[in-house]
C-alpha cells in the first residue's frame, strides 16, 4: 500500500474524481483539482478522517448539519464517521489527508 513519491501532473483521477497521492500505512494524500460547481453529493460517512487545505474556488462543507464555506487558505476537518457532503460554489482545488488511508 506504501506509495513514497507520486507525481500529481501524471497521476490520473480514482473513480472518486480525486487524484491519490502519496499514501503509507497510517495516512494518505489526494488531491481535489478543478472539480466544478454543481449540485452536493448525497450525504455520506466515512470509515476514516480526512483533514484538508483548500488551494483555489470554494465550496460548501455540510457536516453534521452545520454549513462552513472553504476558500483558499482554510483548512478543515471531517471526523471518522461524520455525515457530511460538499457544494462546490466556484471551481474547486484542494488537498486532504485521509487517516486511516482511503486509496
Amino acid at each position: 500500500m506504501s506509495t513514497p513519491l507520486v507525481n500529481a501532473n501524471s497521476t490520473a483521477p480514482g473513480t472518486d474524481g480525486a487524484k491519490h497521492l502519496a499514501a503509507g500505512h497510517h495516512v494518505a494524500l489526494r488531491l481535489w483539482e478543478n472539480e466544478e460547481p454543481g449540485e452536493p453529493k448525497p450525504l455520506s460517512n466515512r470509515p476514516y478522517e480526512t483533514v484538508g487545505y483548500v488551494l483555489k474556488g470554494r465550496a460548501e462543507l455540510h457536516l453534521e448539519g452545520k454549513v462552513t464555506t472553504l476558500e483558499p487558505g482554510a483548512s478543515y476537518l471531517v471526523p471518522q464517521g461524520a455525515s457530511h457532503t460538499y457544494k462546490i460554489l466556484e471551481t474547486f482545488t484542494a488537498i486532504e489527508a485521509t487517516s486511516p488511508p482511503q486509496v
